[in-house]
């Protein structure tokens, strides 16, 4: 075997190897428990002896002389013997078990943790629990004042008859034990006062709800502000009329990272190191992805080239694919593994790839590689030759088995896995091409269109269709577009497996009954296995109804459809001469044809989107809206215009949707919200969502300032025989699922009824000026329309739009 390259500089999750670390730092971090000392609060001595009325100092002093003595007199093994019988952990290194057993000595037995029942151990700053919540997390229980148990603690014989009996028997009984003081935990926030300003990760109020909640208040205004916190692209833009108040007052302008990171580390971190001003790293080269600011990180994520692009993608690093290599295959099965791990409560968010690759007139290779996505440097990675086949192929099974902890055959033949804790979980990759890496890149776009068959302008839409761009954007802008995984090449097995958990996960959280910590602990642990399924460059934990539909309904339905989109577009990276985007035309199934501009429907529609068009809002700034082309559409996997003229109860109504799932919609047809959630766009189940509001549908198609166009979906909805309408969610969306009844969720806001007109075949265009309803109380802004059996929807319209920033019109009224 030849090791071709080798680099590590990883951390190994191995207890051996971090035992040997503990080993060296033993005497250190022994004597620093010894003397942690708690905020000083002085109290005075009490004369009658009173145990916890010494000051703070003359307690430190007591525990260190009592920690001293019991070094000296007690053996690790009786250190040992005391722990096992108060029913406390007597595991670790050697000096990790005299801190667990003079902790109990002086202040008593360690209750266990309140969240998982695993066991408390001080860290020098509080008392952390080392459990698990499941084997997808570990527990994230802190505090500084954990419970005791109120009883006196069990000694053996060889102690009870030492020397130090005496020491040891004075803080035995419960009555007599001193009370550790390490403070109060202050809220990271206490005592600040904080602005926000333009468009951040989360929403403003979003983030006024965490700074209240962690002891700060928000003022709109930075008169009197401990800081500002605004997106790094206030500074690109020239700042803000707040920023630029800001730093004429002196107060700190900070990347909302402070935010996130002050809340992790439940301490307010400084300022400075934070200052989006005068911080000339903005690119952050060579920073890891994770410590970027999130613009920062989707930029560099943006411009990343796809390395796996599907289960017979040789790794890019490896540059084997350059000489012919490709993807081992014996008995069936193709050597291939890509590895997900999340556990939020350790700092872990890793993946893992490891291949055998047959290069032509070689010896096999095989290739390993473990890190955090971004952080390339310090990523462990291998590249070895193997002479014998058999011992390159065992030594990848070996490999499976330490990464996961289970069995490499059953997994690829069967899909048998369990996850193990702390282990790596295997990320099913499909047999086809990433669309990231398979669609028309940017050089080939041009030439593409110059060499079809198809309509230019028909050309030219299939060609935005299949380019790279619009999914390596949708990617982007979710956090899901690692270059290290195929996100958009996953089996539906893996699919399946995610819907599965996040299925699990809404109804565990709507039947919930646990309350405080252990309810976070639910929303922390199926957090971690959402974020180890569907790995992201930015994992959260879940906190309301509100963020799983964000972070993993949509998240969800967009990878299934981009898949959808990567096994239809295929590799297109070789020669166009030979008119690719008329062969996945044809694939399509349907025809697609540009409206003309003179014609009735044309004219219907842009008053349609007029009319029920209200500016898209991100930050202080508003984006009209422009239509480029109208295109009639007939798609196979659609009702036909035939079939659903006959249907009763028709409307033509707006769906949203994101550019990189529209070639799924006409591939494959219209498919049903993935869940039921008490939020807009899940609040009917399994349904069609349509409003008879373009602006509702421009939310879902607006995608970023930098990528204006898009599409509005214009689609025939038949709501059947038997309609409801509801002013405020269903409790129970089976019942509708089961009935196929059509809905009408009424809205704030609703279409003049003045106006509506019949277009033709009895189908309604509820068409008007926007205007308040009487549903002032409406979770909903505008009406929303739902529908269950995929045949009572078709698309009949693309609209083309573009958005754009409006302009500001200056009052120069005195």
């Amino acid at each position: 075997m030849k090791v071709h390259e080798k680099r590590s500089h990883s951390h190994a999750h191995g207890s051996g190897e971090e035992e040997k670390i503990m080993t060296r730092k033993q005497k250190a971090e022994s004597k620093t428990h010894e003397n942690e000392q708690s905020p000083k609060k002085v109290k005075s001595e009490d004369e009658n002896g009173c145990p916890n009325c010494k000051s703070e100092t003359d307690l430190a002093d007591e525990f260190e002389s009592f920690c001293k003595a019991t070094r000296e007199s007690i053996s690790i093994d009786q250190m040992k013997e005391i722990l096992q019988m108060n029913e406390q952990d007597s595991t670790g290194p050697d000096y990790e078990v005299a801190s667990k057993c003079q902790d109990l000595l002086f202040y008593g037995a360690l209750e266990g943790c309140p969240v998982c029942s695993g066991n408390l151990v001080f860290d020098g700053k509080r008392y952390a629990c080392n459990g698990f919540l499941s084997e997808w997390s570990t527990c994230t229980f802190k505090t500084k004042d954990p419970p005791r148990k109120n009883e006196t603690n069990k000694l053996p014989e060889s102690v009870l008859n030492s020397p130090i009996s005496d020491l040891i028997k004075k803080y035995q009984n419960p009555g007599q034990r001193r009370k550790r003081n390490l403070g109060q935990s202050d809220k990271p926030f206490s005592g600040m006062t904080i602005s926000l300003s333009g468009r951040l990760s989360r929403t403003h109020h979003y983030w006024r709800k965490e700074i209240e909640k962690h002891g700060g208040t928000v003022n709109n205004s930075v008169i009197g502000v401990s800081c500002l916190v605004v997106s790094p692209a206030e500074r690109e833009r020239g700042g803000s009329s707040k920023v630029a108040e800001a730093v004429e007052r002196g107060i700190r302008v900070v990347r909302e990272a402070w935010l996130l990171d002050s809340i992790e580390k439940q301490e307010a971190q400084p300022l400075e190191a934070y200052d989006i001003v005068t911080d000339l790293t903005v690119e952050g080269k060579g920073i890891p992805w994770d410590k970027q600011d999130p613009s920062e990180e989707a930029l560099e994520s943006l411009t990343a080239e796809l390395k796996l692009y599907g289960k017979r993608g040789v790794y890019k690093d490896t540059k084997l694919q350059e000489q012919g290599g490709e993807i081992f295959e014996k008995d069936g099965i193709l050597y291939n593994c890509a590895f997900s791990l999340c556990d939020q409560g350790r700092g872990l968010n890793e993946y893992c790839i490891t291949q055998l690759i047959k290069v032509p007139d070689k010896n096999l290779h095989l290739f390993y590689k473990k890190g955090k996505v971004g952080d390339n440097p310090n990523a462990e990675e291998r590249l070895e030759e193997w002479e014998n086949e058999g011992n390159a192929i065992k030594e990848f099974v070996r490999l499976f088995e330490e990464i996961t902890g289970n069995e490499f055959e059953p997994w690829e033949r069967e899909k048998k896995f369990e996850k193990k804790r702390l282990s790596f979980y295997p990320i099913d990759m499909d047999d086809g091409v990433d669309v990231r890496h398979g669609g028309l890149g940017l050089r080939q776009l041009g030439v593409a269109s110059v060499h079809s068959k198809l309509e230019p302008v028909v050309a030219n839409f299939m060609k935005v269709l299949c380019s790279q761009e619009i999914y390596k954007y949708a990617l982007m802008e979710m956090g899901h577009d690692p270059p290290e995984f195929p996100m958009g090449m996953l089996s539906n097995l893996h699919l399946k497996r995610c819907e599965e958990v996040l299925l699990e996960f809404i109804e565990k959280v709507k039947s919930m009954k646990e309350t405080g910590l252990k309810a976070e602990a639910v929303w922390t642990d199926y957090s971690n296995r959402w974020f180890t399924l569907m790995h992201s460059t930015r994992p959260l934990i879940f906190k309301d109804y509100q963020e799983i539909a964000e972070h993993a309904a949509a998240v969800l339905e967009s990878v299934r459809d981009i898949t959808v989109a990567s096994h239809l577009i295929g590799d297109m990276t070789g020669s166009t001469i030979d008119d690719p985007l008329s062969d996945r035309y044809k694939k399509l199934g349907g025809s697609i044809s540009l409206l003309d501009k003179d014609s009735d429907d044309y004219k219907m529609i842009v008053n349609y989107l007029e009319k029920t068009y209200e500016p898209v809002k991100v930050g202080d700034i508003e984006y009209g809206v422009s239509v480029d082309n109208i295109f009639s559409v007939e798609s196979a996997a659609l009702p036909s215009y035939e079939e659903i003229k006959k249907l009763p109860n028709k409307v033509l109504l707006w769906c949203g949707t994101r550019s990189s799932n529209l070639l799924r919609h006409l591939h494959k047809g219209f498919l049903p919200a993935i869940c039921s959630l008490p939020v807009p766009g899940y609040m009917f189940g399994r349904a069609i969502v349509c409003s008879d509001a373009a602006a509702e549908a421009a939310r879902y198609g607006f995608t970023a300032v930098d990528r204006p166009e898009g599409f509005l979906v214009l689609a025939i909805v038949s709501l059947g025989e038997e309609m409801i309408e509801i002013t405020s969610p269903p409790e129970d969306t089976k019942s509708l699922e089961e009935k196929k009844m059509g809905v009408k969720a009424l809205g704030r806001k609703k279409t003049d009824e003045s106006e509506h007109f019949v277009w033709k075949d009895d189908i309604r265009v509820p068409c008007g000026t926007l205007i308040a309803s009487e549903h002032k109380d409406s979770p909903l802004e505008y009406n929303e329309y739902s529908v269950y059996d995929t045949k009572q929807a078709s698309i009949r319209f693309l609209v083309g739009v573009k958005y754009e920033e409006k302009e500001v019109v200056m009052d120069t009224k005195e």
